[in-house]
């Protein structure tokens, strides 16, 4: 202790002290603070790629799935609805699917990476509305040239069982084909082709 009475070693500890717990106490608030920033397991998990079994699916059946919180479509399509898409080049206004709504491995005539399956988002591409799935053989009101697809009732629009828009309907353009790819005969993955790049 010098002349006036001060102990510089205990200011000089007490000093620092504080300082040390004051800081480890600012940054025990900020972390909830910076917690709420980053994304929840619920959130990271709704964009995350998903895996769906499509072993079970019957030629004409349909299978719907959530991705990104939209509607997937998993259509079986026969060998007979296959053939008729090459019928219906005129009558649908992107039959080559020149407007960017698939990957590139999708931009044919069936629109899929196998004929077989088509896999859309199944949005109407004019307000987002849900079509329904009509075949061609269920009971219907869309003509007697109907060949099946998807019929939007909310204003109209259809879409052959390759997800093109016919003409002359206000949905502009063909529904969204998502990123996929097959992990086997039976499972495919949706979100997630970056195995075909």
């Amino acid at each position: 202790m010098n002349d006036d009475g001060i102990n510089k070693n205990r200011r000089r500890f007490l000093t620092t002290t504080a300082t040390v717990i004051g800081g480890m106490g600012a940054v025990a608030a900020t972390v909830p603070f910076i917690s709420t920033l980053t994304p929840s397991a619920r959130a990271k998990a709704i964009g995350a790629p998903i895996e769906v079994d499509i072993g079970d699916l019957g030629p004409g059946e349909r299978k719907i799935v959530k991705w990104q919180g939209k509607p997937i479509w998993i259509l079986r399509r026969s060998e007979q609805s296959l053939a008729t898409l090459a019928e219906l080049g005129e009558i649908v206004r992107d039959p080559d699917s020149m407007v960017e709504q698939q990957p590139a491995y999708a931009k044919n005539e069936h629109r899929s990476l196998k004929p077989e399956y088509l896999i859309v988002i199944g949005l109407c591409t004019h307000l987002g509305c849900s079509p329904s799935y009509v075949p061609a053989d269920d009971e219907h009101e869309l003509g007697d040239d109907w060949k099946g697809g998807f019929f939007c009732v909310c204003h109209g629009s259809r879409f052959d069982l390759a997800g093109r828009v016919y003409k002359g309907v206000p949905a502009p353009t063909n529904l969204v084909v998502p990123p996929h790819q097959y992990l086997s005969n039976t499972r495919i993955l949706i979100g997630d082709d970056s195995e075909l790049s």
